[in-house]
Order: C-alpha cells, then structure tokens, then sequence
C-alpha cells in the first residue's frame, strides 16, 4: 500500500492506493532554483526578449501607465518585483508624477487602500497611488477598434493617454484563456464590461447544444478563440513593454519574462508548460486529486481549476475523487444558481448564452464535466448543493474510495494529484 500525503483546507490527509494500480502521482516538473528571487527579477530586466530595455526605451518627460493585478492576484508578488521596474524607469529619467498605477481589475469589485499597500509594498504605496478601473464607467473608456471576432475594444482612456503601457503580472495556465498574464492585462484587465463579456462568451460554440468549444482549455491557445481575441485587442493596444513572473508551488518566482508583449509572454507559455505540464502515458481509472489546499480549496468557485486539470488525466467513464475543503460553500453565487436553479445542462448553457459572467460558465462547466465523469467531493460542503449536477459528497477519503471500487471494482489504474489546480496533464 502507498501512502500520499494531500491538503485538505489547512490539514494534510493521507490517502492509501495500492501499489500495483498507482499509475503514478502528477506533479510539477519544477525547477531548479540557482538565482533567489531579486536575481530572477533583475536579470530578466536586464536581458529583454525582443526589445530594448525598458531605461532605454523611455525618454523623460513621458507618461507611464504600469498595469497591475489586483489583491486576487496578490499571490504575484507585486510588491517584490514593482520597485525594481520604477528603478529602471527612473534611471530612464522618468519622475515618480509621470506614473501613473492603473490596476486591471476587469470585472471584479474596487480594491481598498490597504489592499492597493499590499500590492505596491509599504514604500511604493507612499511614493504612489493606485487607480483601479471601472468597467463600467463609459467616460474613462474609449472605443478603439473591433477584432475579427466582432469584440468592440473599448479601453481604460487613462491607459491610452500614456506614452507608454507596461502590463505586468503572472504566466499560469487558465482555463479560459490558455495563460494567465500577458494580454489578459489589456482584455479583460482594463477593458469595458461589454467588450470583456464578449470576449468570454467566445468559450461557448456558435449553436445551441454544442457547449464549450474544443479550443477553449487550459494551455491551449491554437484554436482558442478566447486567446486569439484577446492577442487581437492587445495588438490594437500596442503595450510598450511586459514583466510577467513564473511561480513554483512555494509560491516562490523562480522565472521572468520581459520585453516585448508578444514574444516574451510566448516564452512564458513555454516555461509553464516545462515546469507544470506533465506528460502522462495513458488516462486512468482513477484520479485522486487535491487542489492544493487553503486558499486554493476555499470554495468550489477555486477548486473548479483542480476539476478541469484533472478531467485531463482520467477516462470518460472515470471517477474523480477532488479533495477540496470548501469553508465557504460554492462560493460565488453565480456558480450556484447556474447549478441549482437548472434542470439539465442544456438549460444551463441556453442560459449562459443569454446571460454570461465567468462564474456562470463555471458553474456550468462544472456541470458539464460532472455529466461525462463520475466526481465524488471530499469536502464540507452540503451535499443537497450540488444534488442536480450528480456530484457526490462525502466527509472523508476512504468514504470516498468505498464508493468508487464498489462502484468500478478494487483494481482501478490509479493517478494521484497533490496540486491539480496547478499541474496540466497531457497524454503524449
């Protein structure tokens, strides 16, 4: 018998397969850690891809707009990398009151003060403030164009009246997008709501009953349209320069990339890809998959990223055993009316297709995957919530294991997965 020890809220579970059916435990290629985190930070400044460093690119007198994520991206690390860019702005001869901080809230709520000090770091927060865009606001946005998929791109006016637009952040793989980071600043990171829904509502094929489009998954931007709409906007946009971090699961940034918006987020993609896509031989049995814990397990809204990468590993006729804690519940309450308030999933796409936010599509691509997958939750969760969409509920692992073999037999092929909201399974 094989021991794995997984997270579960705060706690970590153990969780016994047998030997001979382990099929192997999918995790992080990771990376070999020979720079700390400022030599990270300050050799990919120093060694642009494509481009110019970001001092020489600069004149003085310029304005500057530095795009940032917002406190749910806090995990980036803002605060250790930013300083080092307004020192090379400085050192380009740029003056503190020619910045300006715009944070790329897309459609999520204003941040507070204190949030706005998390982000920056205590000595920028005093040297600067930060504006978050407003979505909604029509007098601080601009139409500029329209991509080949019909997206109006209608932009943050503050952004646009700069010499120049930095966008910062993460590369990590997204279910929507492919990648996180990179374009994502611009569209859906400081565009109008209009243009962000019609972006996102680009997850869903052009007829009714044909749900998700195949392009639209973690790692993939190829035939994504959701990608290529987003590279159309940030192309109109034409961002002067990128730093994008690359993180290990200590939360720790081991890669960056800077330079040109383009090329240096491809390069992004293709680290991600080295560190956290793992090659797999065949689809198993089985998945046991943790999301990694708290806060990643906080609700089913998050751990619905260790449900997607997960699917990638086990058979259609499958199960999924997720370990995700849920201290509070499903989380968004779009997620949960788009669960409960639907009788079958063609519903639930109908009514996404006349109603999209992100949430919804991920409450019914939940749905969606429950419909194909046997997925039984380890979770604090009520089980009545998640009744309509077939998924099983139980309190505990071995619960959970009892179920599984009485329903497939002991000798399921076996894949377990310690961070599946992070790590990509790909069959080669």
């Amino acid at each position: 018998m094989k021991t794995i020890k997984m997270k579960y809220g705060t706690e970590v579970l153990d969780v016994f397969v047998q030997e001979k059916n382990l099929l192997g435990k999918i995790e992080s290629n990771g990376m070999k850690k020979n720079k700390t985190e400022e030599e990270v930070i300050v050799d990919a400044l120093a060694q642009p891809i494509d481009s110019g460093r970001l001092k020489d690119i600069v004149k003085p007198g310029e304005k500057i707009c530095i795009i940032i994520s917002d406190i749910t991206r806090a995990w980036q690390k803002m605060s250790r990398y930013l300083p080092y860019i307004v020192e090379e702005l400085n050192q380009g001869g740029i003056k503190d009151e020619d910045v300006v901080f715009l944070c790329a809230t897309g459609t999520h709520r204003k941040q507070t003060k204190e949030e706005h000090t998390i982000l920056l770091g205590e000595q920028l927060a005093q040297r600067f403030e930060v504006i978050d865009h407003d979505c909604r606001h029509k007098d601080s946005l601009v139409y500029i164009g329209e991509t080949s998929y019909k997206t109006p791109v209608i932009i943050n006016k503050m952004a646009l009246d700069c010499d120049h637009i930095i966008v910062t952040g993460a590369v990590v793989f997204h279910d929507l997008a492919g990648w996180g980071g990179g374009r994502k600043s611009i569209l859906p990171g400081i565009s109008a709501y209009e243009s962000i829904m019609a972006n996102h509502a680009l997850a869903l094929n052009k007829n009714i009953g044909e749900g998700i489009h195949p392009g639209v998954r973690c790692g993939n931007g190829i035939n994504n349209p959701i990608h290529q709409d987003m590279v159309e906007a940030a192309n109109l946009v034409k961002p002067s320069y990128i730093f994008n971090v690359i993180m290990d699961d200590n939360g720790d940034i081991v890669k960056a990339v800077a330079g040109d918006y383009r090329k240096a987020h491809e390069i992004g993609q293709q680290l991600v890809e080295e560190i956290d896509g793992v090659a797999i031989k065949d689809k198993a049995d089985l998945v046991i998959a943790s999301a990694g814990g708290y806060p990643k397990d906080i609700n089913l809204y998050q751990a619905s990223k260790a449900l997607s990468n997960a699917k990638e590993a086990v058979n259609n006729e499958g199960i999924i055993i997720l370990l995700s804690q849920c201290i509070e519940g499903i989380g968004d309450p779009d997620v949960q009316e788009i669960i409960e308030c639907y009788k079958s999933n063609i519903d639930r796409e109908c009514s996404i297709r006349e109603h999209f936010t992100v949430a919804r599509y991920i409450g019914y691509m939940i749905a969606e995957i429950a419909s194909r997958i046997q997925i039984i939750l380890v979770s604090d969760i009520e089980p009545d919530l998640l009744e309509k969409i077939n998924i099983q509920v139980v309190k505990t692992v071995e619960e959970a294991l009892d179920i599984a073999y009485t329903k497939k037999g002991k000798d399921l092929k076996t894949y377990v997965m310690p961070y599946a909201a992070n790590t990509l399974p790909k069959v080669k």
